[in-house]
């Protein structure tokens, strides 16, 4: 038999759920029909429309990220716009990189929900003598001042999101491609 001092006190836990809560769908339905996405994307019930986002900053939001994150098929949406803190969905294509930039006073803070990639920071624009391999889960974090680039490396969209500390860009952006990002922000090439 067991020796009473040896049993874990908090065995009678075990296989018993913490929250009681069936997982809820991510579509409800209007009265019209429509199925309005809990992340304000709204496609008819044939699967056919348009898909809208809405930044929801500054009010109070709450969002289940991934599902946010996977379903975003523009290369940058502004999710949640505050005072000091801005949330953006981003998807890049196969190939596709972000483009070497730097924030002087943002720290920046990403995370890949679904591909694969290669992160490359520095100090110097000539000098981006951090590398990494990134996939599903990874999290990367960047002080302001440091220069970086995301390249998607893998045969899928790399789909992220980035979190900006303050804001990086206007309440509401859409960027749909890569060079709507680049003409909005003065790039032209």
């Amino acid at each position: 038999m067991y020796h009473a001092s040896y049993m874990n006190p908090y065995s009678y836990y075990v296989g018993v759920p913490m929250y009681n809560y069936p997982r809820q769908s991510v579509n409800w339905t209007s009265p019209n029909g429509v199925y309005v996405n809990r992340f304000n994307s709204f496609r008819s019930p044939n699967g056919v429309g348009s898909t809208l986002r809405t930044d929801f900053g500054p009010k109070p939001f709450v969002a289940n990220i991934n599902e946010a994150t996977k379903q975003n098929n523009t290369y940058r949406t502004a999710l949640w716009t505050g005072t000091h803190l801005q949330v953006t969905l981003m998807s890049l294509n196969v190939g596709e990189d972000i483009g070497l930039e730097m924030h002087p006073d943002v720290d920046q803070f990403l995370r890949i929900e679904q591909g694969q990639g290669i992160v490359q920071i520095g100090e110097t624009k000539g000098n981006l003598n951090f590398q990494k391999c990134v996939y599903d889960d990874s999290a990367i974090m960047i002080p302001a001042g440091t220069w970086h680039n995301l390249t998607n490396t893998g045969n899928i969209p790399l789909k992220l999101y980035s979190i900006y500390a303050p804001s990086q860009h206007p309440h509401g952006t859409v960027h749909v491609t890569k060079k709507d990002a680049m003409a909005a922000e003065g790039h032209y090439n």
